[in-house]
């Protein structure tokens, strides 16, 4: 399942197989907005197994995709 709004999707799976895909396509879709202001990067944080959160960040450089485990 993803839920998404403008500045954050949350991403849950249920299998190994889906991550990968998943959080690829949520980081694509951010990017595209990030490109437009230019000034977030993005941040990929998990927050439970199957569960995650890929939001613009000011903390991470613009042109940059950090992650972050809870």
């Amino acid at each position: 399942m993803i839920t998404a709004t403008a500045e954050q999707v949350e991403v849950r799976v249920d299998s190994a197989g889906e991550v990968e895909d998943r959080l690829n396509s949520a980081v694509r879709g951010l990017q595209v907005i990030a490109a437009r202001t230019r000034t977030h990067g993005i941040l990929v944080t998990r927050l439970s197994p199957g569960h995650f959160r890929v939001s613009l960040s000011d903390q991470v450089p613009f042109g940059l995709t950090r992650e972050l485990v809870h």
